[in-house]
């Protein structure tokens, strides 16, 4: 095969068409940043969860002088209950699953309470004694919550026993909510961009259909009637796959690391650049491949004369 001549066919191809061209570049564009977006914000899903689940406590709340729920009677925890909370952290079944146990007191959760509502008015009229003592109990693996959970929350003298990611959980909901509407609306512009691939190529064939049918009748085979015009879709489609992984690598460099690094500062962990130079390859393979299929069915129909 002459490469030469299947690359002038295609340049041919391309300058006969320019403004379907340009169409492609922008539905191929526009539908693989939504494709490279929808890939980031599933990793930073993950990140997340493992950044925030290894963080997450299950808090034992003792009770309060106040306290009717739980395994209170308006009575503050005792000392010897306290130490059987302890004495049960501490046993041979749940110590392998603990991997430390903090005791916040009265004054402690006070402090934090104060803290965490600073300039409300409810902080003014909230005592210490008013505020639950816990035990803050950091897992190895945090899926076992379960079991510290069950062994605790019967105990005289506990309050309530709470796995704090069930606080997470509604927060990942909304991301992967967020995350399969992106999917969904790249699935979408894909499929505009493939029908609209194929359109181009169909109406580049029909174009130049004589030429087709001369090229038949001589003995040219299928493989060169339809490089040119695979190419001329691929050419078009790495175009827009080229441009969606630069929008791709500006949104991280951007909006997650420049606006998003400085507003939450290590509060938690954000995709970067590395995760962004992973989602580029497969942006661009993805724009070729599905280039190449749709223009290789779209030029079969010219195949036979």
């Amino acid at each position: 095969m002459r490469f030469g001549l299947v690359l002038s066919e295609a340049g041919q191809g391309l300058r006969r068409n320019i403004s379907m061209v340009i169409s492609v570049i922008l539905v191929t564009f526009i539908s693989l940043t939504f494709v490279g977006a929808a890939i980031l914000l599933q990793m930073q899903i993950g990140q997340m969860k493992g950044y925030w689940y290894d963080r997450a406590q299950v808090a034992v709340y003792l009770c309060t002088s106040t306290d009717t729920g739980g395994n209170c009677a308006q009575a503050e925890t005792t000392d010897d209950q306290k130490t059987a909370i302890q004495a049960q952290l501490d046993s041979p079944s749940l110590k392998p699953y603990i991997k430390k146990v903090d005791f916040e007191s009265h004054a402690e959760a006070f402090a934090n309470f104060q803290k965490g509502f600073a300039g409300s008015p409810i902080a003014t009229f909230t005592t210490a004694d008013q505020l639950n003592e816990s035990y803050r109990v950091n897992l190895k693996d945090p899926d076992k919550a379960a079991i510290i959970v069950d062994s605790l929350k019967g105990m005289a003298g506990v309050q309530d026993v709470e796995d704090q990611r069930a606080y997470l959980n509604p927060i990942f909901a909304v991301l992967n909510a967020a995350s399969f509407t992106a999917v969904g609306l790249a699935a979408l512009m894909l499929v505009a961009a493939v029908l609209l691939i194929a359109t181009t190529i169909r109406l580049s064939a029909f174009s130049r259909r004589r030429e087709l049918g001369i090229m038949r009748l001589v003995g040219a085979s299928n493989r060169f009637i339809q490089t040119p015009f695979i190419l001329e879709g691929v050419f078009a489609a790495l175009i827009g796959s080229v441009l969606a992984s630069a929008a791709i690598v500006a949104i991280v460099k951007l909006f997650v690391e420049g606006y998003l690094g400085s507003t939450l500062g290590a509060s938690t962990t954000l995709v970067g650049l590395n995760q962004a130079f992973i989602v580029v390859p497969i942006l661009l393979v993805l724009g070729a491949a599905l280039a190449a299929v749709s223009a290789g069915a779209a030029i079969s129909r010219y195949l036979k004369v």
